[in-house]
């Protein structure tokens, strides 16, 4: 079942200003999907307008199978806003109580499950304690319980990691990967590259308004897929027989089948080259983020 399924969303600004030129994302129940794109992408306006913060120009879709803005969706989503602000005056405890209310959750539920998330987003005996003493990594991991209070089928986080340290974005990595395995669909917005790498099932890249590129990481870096062989002292000239390309004395031949190298390694070794390194290479999210952006800065890109 799709979690998210919408097709065509526009949002032009005042002024003229394109934020989203027609943007098609599908994402199914249990997945993580990372949205990625530079300042300015429309990364954040494509989340508001899920959230019903603002109205697109034109959509279609659902969000968990109702129409976009549906009151019975909405209620099923956790949302943690790439800038959010709590009350200073209230305690986390206080908190999480006020956003459970809002969210309907009984009342005779709201301490017990308020208690559950901060002991596991780690901000166990600061539930009393005014969120103005808290760091704002403690402020990220309270706004992501904020977001779990109502127990979402849909977790919609925009920069959830974003202030928080290494040890603190390894925990909500674990965390993430803990809902997912309930059953929870994760939709992330960040520019933590790495971060998206380690825990997405799948990805959108988003330039300029547009989604250039959707799919597993797997299926994306596919074609990138090479072996890449050095040797000691100069590269032969009738290397170019086996290689695809020669870049810098790298031998590079296409593909990840051992076999299509044995030929040039067989060849190397009858000629006594010293075989200095055989490495197999994919490209990862960022070398799909750098080509996603510089196709789209070349003459005649789609804009």
């Amino acid at each position: 079942m799709s979690a998210i399924k919408i097709q065509d969303v526009e949002k032009t600004y005042k002024g003229k200003v394109h934020a989203l030129r027609g943007i098609s994302i599908e994402m199914h129940d249990g997945e993580i999907f990372g949205l990625l794109g530079p300042n300015g992408a429309g990364k954040s306006t494509l989340v508001k307008i899920l959230m019903s913060v603002i109205h697109a120009s034109r959509a279609s879709g659902t969000v968990l199978n109702k129409p976009i803005g549906s009151r019975e969706s909405l209620e099923l989503v956790g949302y943690l806003p790439e800038h959010h602000r709590f009350p200073y005056y209230l305690s986390g405890e206080q908190v999480l109580d006020h956003y459970a209310a809002l969210s309907k959750v009984i009342r005779r539920d709201r301490r017990s499950r308020a208690s559950s998330l901060l002991s596991r987003l780690g901000l166990q005996g600061w539930e009393k304690k005014k969120v103005s003493t808290y760091s704002k990594g403690m402020l990220q991991r309270l706004g992501i319980a904020q977001a779990l209070i109502c127990n979402p089928k849909l977790l919609i986080l925009d920069e959830p990691t974003d202030g928080v340290d290494p040890v603190g974005r390894r925990e909500i990595r674990d965390l993430l990967s803990e809902l997912k395995d309930e059953g929870k669909a994760i939709f992330l917005n960040s520019h933590l590259l790495s971060e998206l790498e380690m825990v997405c099932d799948k990805v959108a890249i988003m330039v300029k308004g547009q989604v250039t590129m959707q799919g597993t990481i797997e299926s994306l870096t596919a074609d990138s897929k090479r072996y890449e062989i050095t040797i000691a002292g100069a590269t032969p000239i009738w290397a170019n027989e086996y290689c695809d390309s020669i870049d810098e004395e790298v031998m590079l031949i296409k593909g990840n089948d051992p076999n299509l190298i044995q030929s040039l390694l067989d060849r190397l070794r009858h000629e006594q080259y010293v075989i200095e390194s055989v490495k197999p290479v994919q490209d990862n999210l960022e070398d799909l983020f750098m080509r996603a952006v510089d196709h789209t800065d070349t003459p005649g890109a789609i804009r």
